[in-house]
C-alpha cells in the first residue's frame, strides 16, 4: 500500500517545488503533474498529494483537508503515520 500526503505547494524553481505538509517544508518533484496548469500558470498554492517525492496529481483543498484529519485520526491509532504528518524525526 502506498500513501499520498496532502500537501499545498508553497515556492516552484523550475520541475522542483517546497510543498507544506502540516507546516513542514518538503522537497517535491514536479515532474509527474507539470509546474504549470492547464492555462500556463504555475501551481504555486495548489494542493498536491505527495509520495516519496513526487507530486502524484493535484487535488482541491476540500480533499486535502479531508485526507488530512483522516491520517491525523490513523495518527491517533498508528504513530508510524507520524512520520507522513510531521516527518522523519517524529
Amino acid at each position: 500500500m502506498c500513501i499520498g500526503i496532502p500537501g499545498q505547494i508553497c515556492a516552484i524553481d523550475g520541475q522542483l517545488a517546497k510543498v507544506d505538509v502540516n507546516g513542514i517544508k518538503r522537497d517535491v518533484d514536479l515532474t509527474l503533474v507539470g509546474a504549470s496548469d492547464e492555462h500556463g500558470q504555475p501551481r504555486l498554492g495548489q494542493w498536491v498529494l505527495v509520495h516519496v517525492g513526487f507530486a502524484m496529481s493535484v487535488i482541491n483543498e476540500e480533499e486535502a483537508r479531508d485526507t488530512l484529519e483522516a491520517l491525523q485520526n490513523m495518527f491517533e491509532v498508528e504513530p508510524d503515520v507520524g512520520a507522513l504528518l510531521y516527518g522523519e524525526e517524529q
